[in-house]
């Protein structure tokens, strides 16, 4: 199993002209788009369907109009000025997708970055979107699947490396050197595992500096995001992106 990383979304083109039929892609949006999509399945939401675009989003309203619109630019959500005439029913923060919202609705979501990175993976073996919610399981997941190759997806922030993705990718790979043998580890991997190395005894207190946390928290309502997406392992479920383009829970 060779294990490599992507660190910064300016990689995101060549990842998608990749050979990715037997690579496992984990996507981590960790402010906040993968974290927002874990909590939406887990609170029964039907299925997730990421796009890039705000048109797209419209496209599938106007065909199905049942769906719920979702999503960020500038990190708040996207009003009627930039869709021509239609607030969308939510942000990008896991805390709006309650269970008396989402649940058995389908959402279309369109984020600066994280849906991004989720469609440059859509030709891989798999596609999983991962946060710290659900780091232990889906490690254990692809533990059991083992693929031929694993690629850690880090959306970041606008064009640049997001530090919240980065650890979080450090922090999968350590699981999987846990038991290593011989996993071969390229030196983003290694990047990110340093990374992750020094900071994790002090997490929140790292990641309150950095870019994308430092914008969340100066805007009131949704300063506690950030410590919302630090925590770890509370949801039991694998967020997996099928070929028609959705997301649903896997196990």
């Amino acid at each position: 199993m060779r294990i490599d990383a992507i660190l910064s979304p300016a990689e995101l083109p060549a990842l998608a002209k990749r050979d990715l039929r037997g690579t496992v892609c984990v996507v981590f949006d960790v402010l906040r788009a993968t974290s927002t999509f874990v909590t939406a399945l887990h609170h029964g939401a039907k299925a997730v369907i990421p796009v890039s675009e705000i048109s797209e989003a419209l496209a599938i309203r106007q065909k199905q109009p049942d769906v719920l619109l979702g999503g960020e630019r500038d990190g708040v959500r996207i009003r009627a000025d930039q869709t021509g005439g239609i607030d969308f029913d939510l942000g990008n923060s896991p805390r709006e997708y309650t269970p008396e919202k989402v649940r058995g609705k389908t959402i279309v979501s369109t984020t600066t970055n994280g849906t991004r990175a989720l469609r440059a993976c859509t030709d891989a073996r798999m596609v999983l979107a991962a946060s710290f919610l659900n780091l232990t399981v889906t490690a254990q997941f692809i533990r059991q699947l083992q693929p031929a190759q694993i690629v850690l997806v880090c959306a970041g922030t606008r064009e640049n490396t997001a530090l919240e993705d980065v650890l979080a990718a450090g922090a999968l790979g350590e699981m999987f050197l846990r038991d290593s043998g011989g996993r071969a580890v390229s030196d983003s991997v290694e990047t990110a595992l340093s990374a992750w190395r020094k900071t994790k005894s002090n997490l929140p207190e790292v990641v309150s500096e950095a870019e994308n946390a430092r914008r969340l928290l100066a805007i009131p309502e949704l300063r506690d995001d950030v410590a919302f997406c630090l925590r770890h392992d509370v949801y039991n479920l694998i967020a997996a992106l099928g070929r028609d383009g959705a997301m649903r829970i896997l196990i």
